[in-house]
């Protein structure tokens, strides 16, 4: 978790807490250590969140305190409005749903005259038809992705051939007609592009792979340069 969205979090458990919350239970709750409790605490307090109570007693947030509301241009409300939709043609479930959680927490900030804009947004996006096999959970990927740790593929070919690679797993590419996984493959010692579609069984691997070492930006410059002499 960023830590900005962990300070928001503490802000929001102390906003609902009928009682003054300890160090302890702020860690329960957000799964951090008490230390970084403390941390976060005096943190918000710098930035003079009223929050009041110490070490060993509770914390409380003094009534009457919000966050300051979000404030979009109407380029900015479009954008969104554009962004979600274009989630939505993704065969991926868990960042539909994201995207959902984000309109909804978007919806309820903006001013009435937007919010009734944004939820009429006219604005259509087309769906995709990008097939995702069904053993294959894009939220596992993504998580590999983050974690570097590499997977274990049984792949089909389009020639019907039938392969396991072990790879290492450096971005998902969303297209609209086919979903990718951009991986440095460790059987052809390269990068290879392995659709998700053709995937027959997929395996997230207890080994980590090093850290990136610019392989991400050895793999975008590759595609760039296959861009261009397509072009």
């Amino acid at each position: 978790m960023r830590r900005a969205d962990r300070l928001f979090d503490v802000i929001q458990a102390l906003r609902s807490a009928k009682r003054p919350m300890t160090a302890a239970a702020l860690a329960d709750r957000l799964e951090v250590t008490v230390r970084t409790v403390y941390r976060d605490v005096a943190t918000l307090q710098a930035r003079r969140v009223p929050i009041e109570g110490a070490a060993g007693i509770g914390y409380v947030l003094r009534r009457g305190f919000d966050l300051p509301p979000l404030m979009f241009t109407t380029e900015e409300v479009d954008a969104i409005a554009v962004g979600a939709q274009l989630v939505r043609r993704l065969r991926d479930p868990a960042l539909q749903d994201a995207a959902a959680g984000v309109l909804s927490k978007i919806a309820v900030v903006l001013p009435d005259q937007t919010r009734a804009y944004f939820d009429a947004a006219p604005f259509y996006v087309s769906k995709g038809s990008a097939r995702v096999s069904d053993g294959v959970d894009l939220s596992d990927i993504r998580g590999a992705i983050r974690d570097t740790r590499k997977l274990r593929l049984a792949y089909v070919d389009e020639q019907e051939r039938r392969t396991r690679r072990t790879v290492w797993p450096i971005a998902l590419a969303y297209y609209v007609d086919v979903t990718l996984i951009a991986a440095w493959c460790e059987l052809r010692n390269d990068y290879r592009h392995f659709r998700v579609d053709r995937i027959d069984q997929i395996t997230v691997m207890p080994d980590q792979y090093p850290p990136d070492n610019g392989r991400l930006a050895g793999w975008l410059a590759l595609r760039k340069e296959r861009t261009e002499a397509d072009a």
